[in-house]
């Protein structure tokens, strides 16, 4: 049965007043509220929630998971027995997506096992009144790194990031069938095989919700990103102003984050704070970016929500242990986002990595104002009329751009 409006709007009303009660600056890993504003902006509230890191920070040559879960005082993730946050038909109008997809494969790559994953999809398509997407219909499709199905040991933090990935690939392209890929490991060696083995089995577009810091070898690592042909997301990371790998790639489309707000009848967004931006320490500049204030590839390339104060509704059991409904935000909500409508628009076969949207500015909504950090006052930290770092050229605006 699908989720009524009036009772998600109780569901926001109750969640929000458990979240504000809950605010607790000095848990540990929780980011106190901020001056965001939510999904709650047509009631006229100025909507704050903390949040925290769903993953832990990453190791040298390993990956952190970029999603924030909403978080109560004690730092643990904040569930509602109904859906809060935004849902598939929020976003899809706020990007001014419609129907489409039917045969495109969207390939989501994460680390560790959540054997919860095609059971927890379950309750979110069907709570959203979307069709069954499961292995048994030929539309759910779950493998180890090298394609087989003895599985990676399990992981919360990981889990809840695959919970967000599948939901956000469900909301924007419900038709089309989803393969999740679980690397061994977090290690950027083990998720690069994972990659490989995406593109092996067919995938039109793959997302990445993850990274780490630069490392001079990525230059020759960034091989595994290479597939002409399938367009491959990134999630740019929720730490402001710098530059991570894999989305330094020149050969991905780099996904920076919003500040989605309800405004009336539509959207507004401006630059989330936490979305990476800059320039890469390492990776050439391509020939499709002629920004001038960078002499190598600069990040991002494109931008969707990702702000925990204006965050998605996920449905994930792995950690809770019961049912439960989490509001997540970071890049990792944006990655899934992009490359489900790379999906939608079902052309990934002339995508030339991340370079389509450069030639295509009139099908994207331009984000021109906020901030992530501080670097200078230039375009590689601020939103900015045409191109920004914080948020590419800007965000869908139906499927032109991609």
């Amino acid at each position: 049965m699908a989720f009524h409006r009036s009772t998600w709007v109780r569901a926001t009303a109750l969640a929000v007043a458990a979240a504000i009660a809950a605010c607790a600056p000095d848990s540990p890993n929780v980011t106190a509220p901020s001056a965001s504003r939510g999904v709650g902006e047509s009631n006229g509230l100025a909507m704050r929630f903390a949040h925290a890191k769903v993953c832990p920070s990453a190791a040298p040559g390993e990956a952190r998971c970029h999603s924030l879960v909403r978080v109560d005082n004690q730092g643990q993730p904040l569930a509602t027995g109904l859906p809060s946050g935004y849902g598939p038909a929020d976003l899809r109008s706020a990007y001014g997506l419609s129907s489409g997809g039917a045969g495109q494969t969207i390939a989501i790559v994460d680390a560790y096992d959540d054997a919860n994953a095609e059971s927890d999809l379950a309750v979110y398509r069907s709570t959203f009144g979307e069709t069954a997407c499961t292995t048994a219909n030929g539309c759910f499709r779950k493998v180890n790194q090298t394609g087989g199905t003895s599985y990676p040991r399990g992981d919360g933090g990981w889990a809840e990031e695959i919970s967000l990935d599948l939901d956000m690939a469900s909301a924007i392209c419900p038709s089309c069938k989803i393969l999740l890929v679980e690397a061994n490991s977090a290690s950027f060696a083990n998720l690069s095989v994972a990659v490989d083995e995406a593109a092996k089995l067919g995938a039109n577009a793959i997302s990445n919700s993850y990274g780490g810091n630069e490392y001079s070898s990525e230059v020759s690592d960034q091989s595994h990103y290479n597939h002409p042909g399938i367009a491959i997301t990134v999630s740019s990371g929720d730490n402001g102003y710098g530059v991570e790998f894999p989305a330094a790639s020149q050969y991905v489309t780099a996904v920076g984050g919003t500040t989605l707000t309800r405004s009336g009848g539509g959207f507004t967004e401006t630059v989330w704070n936490g979305s990476g931006s800059g320039c890469s320490a390492y990776i050439p500049k391509p020939s499709w970016q002629k920004d001038t204030g960078c002499a190598r590839r600069t990040v991002a390339d494109v931008s969707a929500d990702a702000d925990p104060n204006t965050g998605v509704a996920v449905y994930d059991t792995y950690r809770l242990r019961r049912g439960g409904w989490l509001v997540f935000g970071g890049t990792s909500v944006a990655s899934p986002i992009i490359a489900s409508v790379y999906a939608l628009a079902g052309n990934a076969s002339s995508v030339s990595y991340g370079s389509y949207s450069y030639g295509h500015l009139s099908a994207l909504n331009d984000v021109v104002s906020g901030s992530n950090g501080s670097c200078g006052g230039s375009y590689l930290c601020t939103g900015a009329t045409g191109y920004d770092g914080p948020t590419g050229n800007g965000t869908p605006n139906g499927v032109g751009a991609f």
